[in-house]
């Protein structure tokens, strides 16, 4: 996790005379000895003082002010961005003063700058930066509901950043981190001026008749090419946790007053301020011995950053270990994340059953609909142990089916008010990691006493249907049950019986089977599932559905190390579709049931539209390559890219980018209260194209479904309805979003820990990849192997020259590559979008850094064969 300890000069924010390295805006102490006079007296503020509570809620109220998430560009901290209420552009915040201490992820109010400090957007720019710095989270019922289990003893790499069209922001051109934002003739003064060595000015110079002019050709602008720009003026809520995992350094002057109180703590994450930590808290030969903790992680934590200065104030928490170890980086990036991983704690444990084995009280039987006799069975990952879900399907009178989904009965373990609800409100989600699983609850729960392992009782909440063999839902039944699950299937093994249904697939190919059925019973329900599902599925996409599936990369770990000893793209089969298909069923059932029971008080899940700007962006871009797309509703997307391609190797990987860059303006889904959104429209699911949805079928790594069980049970009169306001609810909605949030970019974070160990320890690797970027300098891939973007830059490639240009509107580079025998002609490549190329994987020298190498047109067999790396055969879950 560890970066380059590089320096940039990013010029100096308006009226302050300060030095910009990547962690903050300022000089060290060490670099400014004026700084260190002026610690015995009065500073001159760097950042201004934040609003009042009063003012800012009036000028929330007037529409002076506007309120969002803050959201820092990973890969060039300088950049901030907050969501426009409209749906428009989002509002950017140009530097870290703008910023005014705020962190990313913080929930934060801006003041809009006057129109000519807005940023402007050159038209058809060949880097349209301008939207930003998500750490994406499309929801997954657009993505693919399925969670990763750790691999043993196979998980989503979507891009850091979220921009418009094309572009992944992963880095600046030339490999220096400089932006590429070259602005409207006449207006440069105001812009980042990009220099011959990569260095960027943000604050140049302009003199008072310069900026009359530059102000007046702004305003003269069409609206389209300025992108409303603001800064910070309070923080409602800090929702970043304040740590941060990185390295300790020595001040530079030896002299200084503060060079004997304090060390240097540079964080891995640049979007986190250089922190100023106390001696005492230091290793004790660090000052002596600094070079033997070059390579050791730390934790900090941020505990003040005062107005005056640039760095913030923190205390050492712990130290990791060595950078680039698999351990100490996970828990470096939960730390950062917020996610809780201690033990659980004794109080907590008292809340579970004492006497074991556990066994359902006999009054329960009474309570409950009893399908123990019925055909009940799981289908998950086959390193699954928290099992949420159980399906059944027998058939009734005049082909109608009985179809089951019965979901573990978490809230009946789980007392409301007890010190176990409390900390899994807390904690609101189990967090996967490649690895291993940090679950939401005591591993008593959600491995044995919930998890609805096979030939056991297991106490259930259900949802039951009666099913045409079209899907068409004739009937539907709520309740409380209980079940005897007859088997775990695996989602191959699901898969091997769809794929053979006449077939009677041996029992050594199955797990065990209760011997009240038959696999022939077993298999016969999968393939009814099968065919209702997919007569489902038809329905939901005809009814203007979208799905993204984006590549996942799952890993197979050594045994004995822990090690990445490969990985493959995981494989979505219909399997996982049956099993989605009738969750997805369920929770919209469940939705609709509560929200007519508790109008004002229903805990449900919307996912707005997508940005309009960058969805209009997005289709001029692609009609501009030649693709036309139509983004004018989900079923359209979804139908530009089921109907545009073949099934050949060019098309797919050509759907593949095009399906990365329509995932971009896509917003996350949200958990929120019935009775805080007065407009039902805002209720819609975007991608799924419904009115109502929740989340009621993972109770046991969600804690948003044990809130919706209570409501269910409330609705069907088992107990009274929770006593909560719907403000209250909607906090906790919004404790659940952030949460879920922090999960999905820790696991995203945990993939790429692993891909970068693999790449260091099996590569150098090899893989075709298409081009998704075209610059001046670089271009950007999607590897299609793994999943993976990267930006592969000119300078390091053995070329002669290089040229780019557009031809029409498409942005174009040619690379002439020097002859590796001087009497051959030199090659000539062209990239542009869509170019499918070769790309190696190297690993550099820098912990967890690996760099993408274009090869040379013809250059067949320069690697070894990658199947041990990558084994692309490999169908493990």
């Amino acid at each position: 996790m560890s970066h380059p300890d590089y320096r940039l000069n990013l010029g100096t924010p308006r009226g302050v005379s300060s030095v910009v390295g990547p962690h903050g805006v300022g000089a060290s102490p060490g670099e400014k000895k004026s700084k260190n006079k002026s610690i015995r007296g009065k500073k001159k503020s760097i950042f201004e003082n934040y609003m009042s509570k009063e003012d800012v809620s009036e000028g929330l109220k007037r529409g002076t002010l506007i309120q969002g998430v803050l959201r820092i560009n990973p890969k060039k901290f300088h950049e901030a961005f907050i969501p426009s209420p409209d749906g428009d552009r989002d509002i950017f915040i140009d530097g870290v003063i703008a910023r005014n201490r705020a962190l990313n992820g913080d929930l934060v109010v801006v003041k809009l700058l006057p129109e000519e400090q807005w940023k402007v957007i050159k038209p058809e720019s060949g880097d349209k930066e301008t939207e930003g710095a998500y750490e994406s989270d499309p929801p997954e019922e657009l993505c693919g509901s399925h969670v990763l289990q750790p691999s043993p003893k196979g998980c989503n790499d979507s891009p850091d950043v979220i921009i418009e069209a094309q572009f992944d922001d992963s880095d600046a051109e030339n490999g220096h981190g400089s932006t590429q934002n070259v602005l409207v003739d006449g207006i440069k003064k105001l812009s980042v001026c990009v220099h011959e060595k990569g260095k960027e000015d943000v604050g140049a110079t302009v003199t008072k008749d310069e900026s009359t002019s530059v102000a007046q050709d702004i305003r003269a602008l069409p609206e389209k090419l300025l992108q409303r720009s603001a800064k910070v003026v309070y923080i409602v809520e800090k929702k970043h946790s304040r740590a941060a995992m990185g390295f300790l350094k020595l001040l530079a002057d030896k002299n200084s007053e503060l060079f004997r109180k304090y060390a240097l703590f540079s964080p891995s994450d640049h979007r986190v301020p250089r922190i100023y930590v106390p001696l005492k808290d230091c290793p004790q030969d660090f000052v002596t011995r600094p070079k033997d903790y070059a390579s050791t992680l730390f934790i900090c934590r941020i505990v003040d950053w005062k107005e005056d200065s640039s760095f913030a104030l923190g205390q050492l928490a712990k130290s990791l270990g060595q950078a680039g170890e698999i351990e100490p980086e996970t828990e470096g990036i939960l730390t950062e994340y917020g996610v809780d991983f201690s033990d659980f704690s004794s109080e907590v444990l008292d809340c579970l059953p004492q006497g074991l084995p556990w066994t359902i009280p006999p009054e329960e039987f009474s309570k409950r609909r009893d399908l123990r006799k019925d055909c009940v069975f799981t289908i998950d990952p086959s390193t699954a142990r928290d099992l949420d879900d159980a399906l059944s399907c027998k058939p009734v009178a005049d082909g109608i089916f009985e179809v089951g989904v019965h979901i573990a009965d978490v809230s009946y373990f789980v007392s409301e008010g007890s010190e176990l609800d409390r900390v899994a409100a807390e904690r609101a989600t189990s967090v996967y990691l490649v690895q291993k699983v940090v679950p939401m609850l005591p591993r008593l729960l959600c491995e044995e006493l919930c998890s609805l392992n096979p030939m056991t009782d297991k106490l259930t909440f259900s949802v039951i249907w009666m099913l045409t063999p079209e899907g068409k839902i004739l009937s539907e039944w709520f309740g409380r049950t209980i079940i005897h699950s007859c088997t775990k299937l695996s989602y191959d093994h699901a898969q091997s019986m769809i794929e053979s249904p006449t077939r009677t697939v041996p029992e050594t190919e199955l797990p065990p089977i209760a011997p009240e059925h038959t696999s022939d019973e077993v298999h016969q329900a999968v393939l009814n599932l099968h065919r209702i599902a997919q007569e489902l599925r038809k329905q939901r996409f005809l009814d203007g559905a979208l799905r993204l599936d984006q590549l996942k990369l799952a890993f197979t770990l050594d045994h004995e190390t822990g090690l990445p000893q490969g990985c493959h793209i995981y494989e979505y089969r219909d399997s996982n579709k049956l099993v989605e298909e009738f969750m997805l069923l369920a929770n919209m059932a469940v939705a609709h049931k509560i929200h007519r029971a508790f109008p004002e008080r229903a805990l449900l899940r919307r996912h707005p539209p997508p940005q309009t700007r960058m969805l209009t962006d997005l289709e001029e871009f692609c009609d501009q390559m030649g693709v036309p797309m139509d983004v004018s509703s989900a079923s359209t997307i979804n139908k530009s890219l089921t109907k545009l391609f073949g099934d050949d190797k060019y098309s797919l990987a050509r759907k593949e980018v095009l399906t990365n860059m329509c995932s971009r303006p896509m917003q996350m889904a949200l958990y929120f209260c019935s009775g805080v959104l007065q407009d039902e429209a805002q209720f819609r699911h975007y991608a799924l194209n419904v009115p109502l949805y929740t989340h009621f079928t993972s109770p046991i790594r969600r804690f948003a479904d044990v809130m919706v069980h209570r409501l269910l049970a409330a609705t069907l009169g088992y107990r009274e309805l929770p006593d909560v306001t719907p403000s209250v609810l909607q906090k906790r909605a919004d404790h659940c979003n952030d949460r879920r949030m922090a999960s999905k970019r820790v696991q995203e974070l945990s993939t790429s820990l692993f891909f970068a160990v693999m790449v260091k320890e099996s590569g150098p690797l090899e893989s075709e990849a298409m081009v998704l970027g075209v610059l001046s300098q670089a271009f950007d891939v999607l590897v299609l192997r793994y999943g993976v973007q990267k930006r592969i830059y000119c300078n390091a490639l053995p070329l002669r020259s290089h040229h780019f240009q557009k031809v029409g509107k498409k942005p174009e580079l040619t690379l002439v590559w020097e002859p590796e025998d001087t009497a051959q002609e030199p090659a000539q490549q062209v990239i542009t979008i869509f170019s499918l190329v070769e790309v190696v994987l190297r690993a550099e020298d820098a912990a967890l850094k690996y760099s993408a190498i274009l090869k040379q047109p013809g250059t067949e067999g320069l690697l070894g064969s990658q199947d041990e790396a990558c084994d692309k055969d490999n169908k493990q879950d």
